[in-house]
């Protein structure tokens, strides 16, 4: 029998993890992300919890527990954020390019320095290219669903990958929203029991990790690549399971959003898409023809899911919660290099809104789209990214854009 609660978006990840019943979590606390490990520590303590705790160092050893748990045959799951998720970036590597699966909570915060705990999406982000899925959620509703998906997906025998659940910190840890929770019963047919395709043992000794030259090396680095590019389909198959089985339908990788006849459409991920659909709901109202696409799955990317949804637009406005210095957001780059060699292809447009948990809010919406809608009809490109609602009177001379 499913319940429906009002909690903490952080108790609703633990109570999913829960559900999962993993062999192994390992728990090292950082905010925004302490209070998801707190409640399954608590279950452990209880006995509702029958997974082996371990609390260690750093996130250096949580990530290396994991690693080591999921090469031993288990299933394993552990949560970190900012500081903590880049600590483990040499571990994560290692355990894609070693093909074991485990779940992470990546609960974004900013990234030092200056020391910031307010979120934006630079921790997850910087992870974008050591292998690992990533998923980004808009609620704690939805944050619940992906952790109870993110398991099934990261152990499919033709995935094989570790994958990250990103949730906005202080946003949707600790907010109170309303989520329903599967029985157990439900669950387990959703995810069986984990069946590992090779494992430590000593009767069938392995070797995990080992050096490789230059003849193996591509090709074992392009097999993370296809089985990621490979995974688009698969995913989007175990979400409709999903969607079968519990009466919860998502999209795939993507969420369309009022596009129907958009000359505009944002493209974005994590809780600020939430005020972003309002704020498409009141230009419509208004009849400025705006949608949004919504992205669910960043890595793999799902360009093609956004090609299809922007057909017909004139301009898709990236709005990147993140930046890679020196160029521009992260999202913004994978698109265009997607669309450059199209003959017939939307302008894209790269806005950096909310770093550091800057307010964004439906008037921000608004001044990104009447920024798009400028560019766009004076006819060229803009190259720069645009920095949405900078403080101009603190930048250093020359630095307004």
């Amino acid at each position: 029998m499913d319940e429906v609660r009002v909690v903490e978006g952080s108790q609703a990840i633990a109570r999913a993890v829960k559900l999962c019943q993993p062999d192994v979590i390992s728990a090292y606390p950082i905010s925004p992300q302490t209070h998801i490990v707190e409640n399954l520590a608590q279950m452990a303590a209880d006995g509702e919890l029958k997974s082996e705790m371990i609390l260690v160092e750093s996130e250096f050893s949580a990530a290396s527990a994991v690693t080591g748990a999921s090469a031993a045959g288990g299933r394993a799951y552990t949560a970190s954020s900012s500081q903590g998720l880049l600590l483990m970036t040499e571990v994560i590597y290692n355990a894609a390019g070693m093909r074991l699966p485990f779940v992470i909570t990546g609960v974004n915060r900013s990234v030092s320095a200056p020391i910031s705990i307010q979120i934006d999406q630079q921790d997850s982000v910087s992870l974008r290219d050591s292998g690992i899925i990533q998923f980004y959620a808009e609620s704690s509703r939805e944050a619940y669903d992906m952790h109870l998906m993110a398991f099934r997906i990261a152990e499919d025998p033709e995935i094989l990958l570790p994958v990250m659940v990103c949730i906005d910190g202080w946003i949707l840890t600790h907010n109170y929203e309303q989520v329903v929770f599967l029985d157990q019963e439900t669950v387990d047919r959703f995810l069986p029991p984990f069946k590992p395709q090779q494992f430590l043992d000593i009767a069938r000794p392995l070797t995990y990790g080992s050096h490789a030259e230059d003849d193996v090396l591509m090709e074992m680095k392009y097999s993370i690549h296809d089985a990621m590019i490979r995974a688009k389909g698969r995913i989007k198959e175990i979400i409709d399971e999903y969607a079968q089985l519990t009466g919860r339908y998502y999209s795939g990788l993507t969420e369309a959003y009022r596009t129907e006849g958009a000359e505009v459409i944002l493209l974005g991920m994590g809780s600020m898409m939430g005020t972003a659909k309002d704020a498409v709901d009141e230009m419509r109202e208004k009849g400025i023809p705006v949608g949004l696409i919504r992205v669910l799955c960043y890595r793999p990317f799902p360009y093609e899911d956004i090609l299809a949804g922007t057909r017909g637009a004139k301009v898709v406005s990236v709005m990147d919660n993140n930046f890679s210095m020196g160029s521009e957001g992260a999202m913004g780059m994978d698109l265009k290099a997607k669309f450059c060699n199209l003959e017939d292809h939307p302008l894209v447009l790269n806005f950096i809104t909310g770093l550091a948990g800057r307010e964004v809010g439906k008037e921000t919406i608004w001044q990104i789209v009447d920024r798009s809608r400028v560019i766009e009809s004076m006819g060229r490109p803009e190259l720069e990214s645009y920095w949405v609602d900078l403080n101009k009177e603190i930048l250093p001379s020359g630095g307004v854009p």
